[in-house]
């Protein structure tokens, strides 16, 4: 039985840290395990400009370690897509390091109402993407009313990715937090400009989750949890050593009261035990051999960027997800799993 395990330092390509006091107490728990991560832009306001993204990037900076675990965390800072945005904003983006701008479809998730509403507009601005190298980043669901909530992916990808790919074969898309069977395998069958990131709640949960011994919020988040079959298809396509997929926890911080409510906010929050809840899954497979690659390898090889030269530890040692993390002012956060007991551990 393996007793450690060392990794090249991964990435998060996917990760929400919020703003202010928020960002001071969520942003150690990603930046003591990753490298690098991809800042997710909805904000409120959300980040549109390079302006905002640069005074964004700055105050992640100020809120890190002075020094040891996580001072020299990177992050990769991204713009949130707009039926306004100017194509001339691109080139401006790309000379200021920004790497990819968000796609949400509006009112798919949190603080999406000022995300597209129809994708025709929006192509201007696609097409000065693709000739800048920026990346686009998808929220693969559709928002129609009429549609299950659990069919949005599957129709997102009918409607609009095939679509979207068609009208621009030369932009590299990835496919954020995917959750299906569908999803894994057009994604699997697609060129070498698609990618995906998969989360560690959608490898390690079904939706039965949610309703186990009462509604349980915290394992609510959206996409939503789908059923087993599809949380299988994604278990086997992360620990099947396929270079188009990779990590993107999507850890989405909201104070315990905000899930707990009447209306509850979506997301789970999975920043301090993202490397052990990855490492749960790939033993669990038989593929721990394989979780290098998806965690510190392929991220960087599809977003054309060097991969890391350090290296983390993960030991075995038995360890229970503490109930809750100081959050903001005095608010609290419950992380995913809240209670239960891992048996790898980040040295």
């Amino acid at each position: 039985m393996t007793a450690a395990l060392t990794l090249l330092r991964p990435d998060d390509w996917h990760l929400h840290v919020r703003d202010g006091a928020a960002l001071a107490s969520v942003l150690p728990h990603s930046a003591r395990q990753f490298a690098r991560a991809i800042i997710m832009p909805n904000l409120r306001p959300p980040v549109t400009t390079v302006e905002q993204a640069l005074a964004y990037r700055d105050r992640i900076l100020a809120a890190l370690p002075r020094e040891g675990d996580g001072s020299d965390f990177e992050p990769l800072m991204t713009l949130y897509l707009t039926d306004n945005t100017p194509p001339a904003e691109m080139r401006r983006a790309r000379e200021a390091g920004i790497v990819a701008l968000k796609l949400y479809p509006q009112g798919a998730t949190t603080n999406s109402d000022a995300g597209v509403s129809d994708l025709r507009k929006t192509y201007a601005t696609l097409e000065a993407m693709q000739r800048e190298g920026l990346l686009l980043l998808v929220h693969g669901e559709v928002t129609d009313p009429e549609v299950d909530l659990f069919d949005r992916e599957a129709v997102f990808i009918e409607r609009h990715l095939v679509p979207l790919r068609r009208d621009f074969p030369g932009l590299r898309i990835v496919f954020e937090h995917l959750t299906t069977r569908e999803g894994v395998q057009y994604v699997r069958d697609a060129d070498e400009r698609l990618g995906a990131t998969i989360t560690p709640q959608h490898l390690l949960f079904n939706r039965n989750a949610i309703f186990q011994g009462g509604l349980r919020p915290h394992y609510y988040c959206l996409p939503v949890l789908k059923a087993e079959e599809h949380r299988r298809a994604l278990v086997e396509i992360a620990t099947s050593g396929h270079p188009r997929f990779f990590l993107g926890t999507d850890s989405a911080p909201h104070a315990a009261h905000l899930k707990e409510s009447a209306a509850g906010h979506a997301g789970c929050y999975t920043a301090p035990m993202a490397l052990e809840l990855y490492a749960t899954v790939f033993e669990a497979a038989g593929a721990l051999d394989r979780l290098e690659a998806f965690a510190s390898h392929y991220g960087p090889d599809f977003y054309g960027l060097p991969r890391n030269t350090g290296t983390v530890t993960l030991r075995r040692e038995d360890w229970v997800i503490p109930d809750d993390y100081p959050f903001a002012e005095s608010a609290r956060i419950k992380p995913l799993a809240a209670g239960e007991t891992l048996h790898w551990k980040l040295a």
